[in-house]
């Protein structure tokens, strides 16, 4: 059993493309990246770091490529992961040109500060003759000097103006394999560019709020955001950008997309705030379960709620339910259904106990 929002999300179809063997766009799942924070020299750490983003449920990992040798190290990572490599290419054109040939899947490169038309041509001519996608990522925080002296500003239009430059300039090249970002630290000005970016174009968007902060305040940031727009059926691809780290922007991501129905990853918990009907501790139980139950990938639902007020309603709607009873007797169910009463200091094993059955059962 899975809980659906009310309402159904009807997403816009763009055009599909592939970051390596992940479709991005079209009627594909929503993917979620994140990017690395090893130095790309340091081979070993940034394999190990792109596994674990692998293990957390990363469709997509970016890689900073700074300079000659960490496009270098591309080559060695590439072949050792299994995830496609975007290669994050700022300053320098020629990055990007190195990374293609090294086997990077896609290449992200910023128009505000890569140079002229005739350096995004070359790049443009590398991403073709390596078989990569391209992801054009305008940032607010470095925009062309010649938007900024038109609009006095960074603003939605300013945004979508510089995207639908490089547009053109990608397809006046006869190249069709990109995605677009329009971020920003601002909420409100991300929304407003990627709502009037989803209205002219029809290429896959891959949305973030950047430079969110830390886990808590950039997730929220990033919710607010990205949620937004999802709800309007934008969006592709997401990052969550945290100051934290990378695994928590995974997790945030799926947490974003679990929410509004989008996407099902691992267990969905259902829980009460404390207050004082709780028959059991349920802020540290639930801390113990997400804890203990992490290493599960199938989706599951399960709602430990402290209190038989709303315990046997949630527990209606979940595969596993827990419901707080006095004097101990708190109650588990299935599907629904009561299925046997559980002391307080057995809760943790016998939840999952049964939430590693139900898995079980599925395979």
């Amino acid at each position: 059993m899975e809980i659906r929002p009310h309402r159904k999300i009807t997403r816009k179809k763009t055009r599909k493309i592939m970051v390596g063997k992940v479709p991005v766009g079209g009627d594909s799942p929503i993917s979620v990246q994140s990017m690395t924070n090893t130095l790309t020299t340091d081979v070993k750490a940034t394999i190990n770091q792109i596994n674990d983003l692998e293990q957390a449920g990363a469709d997509i990992v970016r890689v900073s490529c700074p300079d000659e040798n960490s496009t270098k190290s591309l080559k060695e990572i590439i072949k050792q992961v299994n995830l496609p490599v975007v290669a994050d290419i700022h300053f320098h054109y020629k990055r990007a040109i190195e990374a293609a040939k090294m086997g990077a899947s896609c290449l992200r490169i910023n128009p505000g500060n890569i140079g002229s038309k005739d350096r995004v041509v070359e790049v443009i001519k590398a991403a073709k003759d390596y078989n990569c996608s391209i992801r054009i990522g305008v940032n607010a925080g470095s925009l062309d000097k010649t938007l900024l002296e038109k609009y006095k500003e960074p603003c939605p239009e300013a945004l979508v103006e510089s995207a639908g430059y490089n547009i053109k300039l990608l397809e006046d090249n006869d190249f069709f394999n990109f995605k677009i970002s329009v971020k920003s630290s601002d909420i409100f000005l991300t929304v407003k560019a990627y709502k009037k970016l989803s209205e002219v174009c029809n290429y896959p968007l891959h949305l973030g709020v950047t430079e969110a902060g830390s886990l808590l305040t950039g997730s929220i940031k990033s919710s607010i955001g990205i949620g937004q727009l999802l709800m309007e059926g934008i969006g592709d691809t997401i990052r969550v950008s945290l100051s934290s780290d990378p695994v928590d922007e995974i997790k945030t991501g799926f947490e974003i997309l679990k929410s509004l129905g989008l996407r099902s990853r691992g267990v969905n918990i259902i829980s009460c705030p404390s207050c004082a009907r709780q028959a059991f501790p349920v802020i540290d139980t639930v801390k113990i379960l997400e804890k203990k139950l992490s290493h599960i990938k199938k989706p599951v639902t399960l709602s430990i709620i402290g209190c038989v007020v709303n315990g046997p309603g949630e527990a209606a709607l979940t595969e596993i339910g827990l419901t707080g009873g006095g004097q101990d007797n708190n109650l588990l169910y299935l599907s629904g259904v009561p299925h046997s009463k559980v002391a307080s200091t057995e809760i943790i094993d016998k939840v999952v106990k049964l939430v590693e059955q139900k898995v079980s059962e599925s395979d």
